[in-house]
């Protein structure tokens, strides 16, 4: 017998599906501050280390709009719960003592849990009143982002004490509690709805995904054979271009192209895309910096346990501008908040680039960084499902999320090409952190042009719920 709450149970609900979109965000960016220890305890290089945080991003962002589309069926509770079981499954081969080929599918299985964040909001889109809906779904938006700077400082303190398998079993600890509390609290979607998956555009989608983040992670591919990566580059455009096409022909679309058109769609997602680029290339920045030994001429040479502490400010003020973001959304429209916030993100930019002589420094700039996130990813969901009925909010938010990865994807990217071209003999000279920071300010200059327009387009103020 089920034991899924209905709507009068909404106190215990929203705590679960918080937990739940916390977690799954944290566990797949367990690969981050691991990857220096993989990389000694399997025997094999840094590059190789690098895909336990690849594979987990390209296997969440091709899962993403597959579960979105479940999600908007009628299994959507039985949809949780096996993909929950899959990240547990994954989470298990990545504590046993098994070759490093074990660790890569496990960590692609934790990826996959990625794809729930999207299936939390439609739960609680549909099972909570308006107001206290809306409040949860920026909520979920939020801890999905600070949950790298949750999971970071205390994995990166285990591998330290006990080796990589020790952070990887904090995650079986706890997406095994993950479980729990979806089959104890997750409800069943209301009746009446159908999905199916469209397999053709999953694989082009995929094909499309791989090469993207495959070329953001070989940044010594650009430097070494460039012909070889502009090719990557444009067959990741055409099989993207591909899968809009078939999108666009299918009855049974994974994501519902046709909505992009739609001006508060298109620019939300557009703003996601540029901004999310700019966030990540500020949070990789500081944490670079501030791990890097003072014997180059600058940097603290913090250990990756005190390093991730700088991420606590970050986490911290991102959880308090997610809290008070649903507040200001009934005063202010979705679209100038989204621009306030890049505008927040690109001061601390601003900050990073003239001041960093100090840990309290980059502690400073992180906290601003955390207050722009927050507060953008609080007000990005309203803006959608505004015009998003309630049945498509699952596959609606989960495209976003896509659009997100991507965006963190050549976030990464960028930061390591403009350090890449300021290198000296073993670190890159300081000036090229100011340039990236510039950079980062343009890319948050975007960001903020692009809500402004949308603003004044007239995207719509009601609630994520009035739709």
């Amino acid at each position: 017998m089920s034991t899924a709450p209905t709507r009068s149970q909404p106190r215990l609900l929203v705590p679960a599906l918080v937990f739940i979109a916390l977690v799954v965000a944290a566990v797949a960016s367990l690969g981050t501050p691991l990857i220096t220890s993989v990389a000694t305890a399997f025997g094999v290089s840094l590059d190789s280390a690098q895909w336990t945080l690849t594979i987990a991003l390209l296997s969440g962002a091709v899962a993403t709009p597959v579960l979105g589309r479940l999600g908007a069926g009628a299994h959507r509770r039985a949809t949780i719960l096996v993909t929950l079981a899959i990240v547990v499954a994954g989470s298990a081969l990545t504590v046993l003592p098994l070759p490093f080929a074990w660790l890569l599918a496990g960590r692609a299985a934790q990826g996959v849990g990625l794809g729930l964040t999207a299936l939390m909001m439609g739960v609680a889109r549909d099972h909570l009143p308006d107001k206290r809906g809306a409040a949860a779904i920026a909520l979920i938006s939020v801890v999905s982002i600070i949950g790298a700077g949750v999971g970071y400082p205390l994995a990166a303190l285990l591998a330290e004490l006990g080796g990589p398998r020790a952070a990887y079993g904090l995650g079986l600890l706890v997406t095994a509690v993950a479980l729990v509390t979806a089959w104890r609290s997750v409800p069943a979607a209301p009746e009446g709805r159908s999905a199916h998956v469209n397999v053709a555009g999953a694989l082009v989608l995929a094909g499309g995904l791989f090469l993207v983040l495959f070329l953001a992670g070989q940044r010594g591919l650009w430097s070494r054979h460039l012909a070889v990566a502009v090719a990557l580059a444009v067959a990741a455009v055409l099989l993207l271009c591909v899968w809009t096409v078939v999108e666009l022909r299918s009855g049974t679309p994974l994501v519902d192209v046709r909505a992009m058109r739609h001006p508060a769609v298109a620019g939300a997602n557009i703003a996601m895309f540029v901004g999310g680029s700019g966030m990540y290339l500020l949070l990789t920045l500081i944490t670079r910096y501030a791990q890097t030994p003072r014997s180059a001429g600058y940097g603290f040479g913090l250990s990756t346990f005190v390093a991730g502490l700088v991420l606590i400010p970050f986490s911290a003020l991102g959880f308090l501008a997610g809290r008070l973001t649903p507040g200001l959304r009934r005063r202010i429209s979705g679209p100038p908040l989204l621009a306030g916030s890049a505008a927040i993100v690109g001061g601390g930019f601003v900050l990073f680039a003239v001041a960093r002589s100090s840990p309290a420094e980059l502690l400073v700039a992180m906290g601003v960084l955390g207050l722009g996130v927050g507060g953008f990813s609080a007000a990005m969901p309203g803006v959608i499902l505004a015009v998003t009925p309630k049945s498509e909010t699952s596959s609606a938010m989960s495209f976003n999320y896509v659009v997100r990865s991507v965006g963190y994807a050549l976030g990464s990217a960028i930061g390591g090409l403009v350090l890449a071209a300021g290198t000296g003999r073993l670190f890159p000279d300081e000036g090229a952190y100011t340039t990236a920071a510039l950079v980062g300010v343009a890319v948050m200059a975007a960001t903020t042009l692009v809500s402004l327009i949308l603003a004044r387009r007239g995207s719509p103020t009601s609630s994520p719920d009035a739709a």
